[in-house]
């Protein structure tokens, strides 16, 4: 069993930047693929990026490449998800996860157990 707690969301201006942090429980932290996923109001769950267990391979959402970093530190059971050159359209709340297949990590069902997420606001 793995418990997942977002924190770092908040109202940032459109070009700012915000550090998602994902607290993870567990003895096993380091042998999950770590994702992060978004859902803004009356839209589907999408995905944001994932990374490996040993941090050596990630993926991005192509509308998130090149604006936000996904990073992990297992020593301190945790992930990050730097946003920098945030936009209105970034707007949604913003879950973690954990899952065990890294060839499921772009999509829902590729993962086991999820965080309750943390609301990022981008006003224009």
């Amino acid at each position: 069993q793995v418990q997942l707690v977002e924190s770092g969301g908040g109202l940032v201006q459109a070009g700012g930047s915000l550090r998602l942090s994902c607290a993870a429980s567990g003895r096993t932290f380091s042998s999950y693929v770590m994702g992060w996923f978004r859902q803004a109001p009356e839209k589907e769950r999408e995905f944001v990026a994932a990374i490996i267990w040993s941090g050596g391979s990630t993926y991005y959402a192509d509308s998130v490449k090149g604006r936000f970093t996904i990073s992990r530190d297992n020593a301190k059971n945790t992930v990050f998800l730097q946003m920098n050159s945030l936009k209105p359209e970034d707007t949604a709340v913003y879950h973690c996860a954990a899952g065990s297949r890294w060839s499921g990590a772009r999509v829902t069902n590729g993962y086991n157990y999820w965080g309750q997420g943390t609301q990022v606001t981008v006003s224009s």
